[in-house]
């Protein structure tokens, strides 16, 4: 069983909007603050957004306003909706625990900014 399955990136023009999608297993998932990460070929790996089981959520600065972080605990599933990117979004975004697990680290999706 794979822990964690990230979904939904692509290419996509500056100003435009994705859904990313991450499936986690019930044990990961369960009464956990989840989150999103993003790392760029050369740089420190990003958190980039929070959310508790509860429903409270935390931006990165560099997205708040832009990217919100839904979640549904019936399908063990948090998305992350990005409006309004930029060419500095360009990433593969991951998900995780808000404490990660090491071994829980899926494949992630390459977001792609650019005209």
């Amino acid at each position: 069983q794979v822990p964690l399955v990230e979904s939904g990136g692509g290419l996509v023009q500056p100003g435009g909007s994705l859904r990313l999608s991450c499936e986690a297993s019930r044990s990961i998932f369960s009464a956990s603050t989840m989150a999103w990460y993003r790392q760029a070929p050369g740089k420190q790996r990003e958190l980039v957004a929070t959310i508790t089981y509860g429903g409270s959520t935390n931006y990165a600065d560099s997205v708040k306003g832009r990217f919100t972080i839904p979640r549904d605990n019936a399908k063990n599933t948090v998305y992350l909706q990005m409006n309004s990117l930029k060419p500095e979004d360009t990433a593969v975004y991951y998900c995780n625990r808000n404490t990660p697990l090491s071994y829980a680290w899926g494949q992630g999706t390459q977001v792609t900014v650019s005209s």
